[in-house]
């Protein structure tokens, strides 16, 4: 059975721990894969391409919106231009298993617009470091809020189990408390033991972090997202990607 297309209404956005799904107005690239390298022999006519180190990247507008603080302002977001990598995360939609990719990178600018009507945007742009663009799917549908420790409902996104690791992208957007850890675990049979497969570390403030376990890790077909700590409010997003191939290296 062949799903219908899709419009991208209703999808969301985040980066280093902020929301900025009412602010951003177009994506305007996604792209991962193999670097191309041109390794032209000098008998050819036509450049020749091979596959070089997995890259990735993310650029996006954004309307202007500043605040004193808060979430949700893509200025204070993105105007401070990190040194540091921050992930970026797009949800297409926000429903558990539906589509979402993530980019380790850094943010390599913030430039304005304004055009004649007074409209001022902002082009984005987050080039992959290390890790490349991954795809994968959604573990929260979209935002969860727990308010205490919780044990989310299972998911069967692979209807097996597989052999070869995986990696998540965890955004927390609000947190007020002590201190949360999210967990991802895994078990062979929907209602059976979970154990945990990887683990956020104990965050204290909005951010966001990468998880991954070894290539060679069986990752069993069931799935639950869990929180822990001493919190009142943790908000966040969770992406998922379970390697298919054998000798998935990052």
């Amino acid at each position: 059975m062949t799903a219908g297309k899709m419009s991208g209404l209703g999808d969301n956005f985040y980066i280093g721990g902020y929301d900025l799904s009412g602010d951003v107005s177009a994506l305007t690239q996604i792209s991962g894969g193999p670097a191309a390298l041109d390794v032209t022999g000098i008998k050819q006519s036509a450049n020749s391409r091979i596959g070089g180190l997995r890259d990735g990247d993310m650029q996006f507008t954004t309307f202007f919106e500043h605040a004193a603080t808060g979430q949700g302002t893509e200025h204070n977001a993105l105007s401070g231009l990190p040194r540091s990598d921050t992930i970026a995360s797009y949800f297409r939609g926000t429903t558990l298993l539906n589509p979402c990719a993530s980019c380790n990178g850094l943010q390599l600018n913030y430039d304005p617009t304004r055009d004649a009507a007074g409209n001022l945007t902002m082009a984005v742009e987050v080039q992959a470091d290390s890790f490349g663009l991954e795809w994968g799917v959604q573990l929260t549908a979209g935002l969860r809020a727990d308010t205490t420790a919780t044990t989310g409902a299972f998911v069967d996104d692979n209807g097996a189990a597989s052999s070869f690791g995986a990696q998540a992208y965890v955004q927390l957007i609000a947190f007020t408390g002590t201190s949360v850890t999210v967990d991802i675990n895994h078990a062979t049979t929907s209602g059976g033991t979970y154990t945990t497969l990887m683990s956020t570390t104990a965050m204290t403030a909005i951010g966001a972090q990468r998880l991954s376990v070894s290539n060679a890790t069986t990752v069993d077909r069931y799935l639950e997202v869990t929180t822990a700590g001493t919190f009142t409010v943790a908000t966040f997003a969770v992406h998922w990607t379970r390697n298919a191939l054998a000798g998935q290296v990052f």
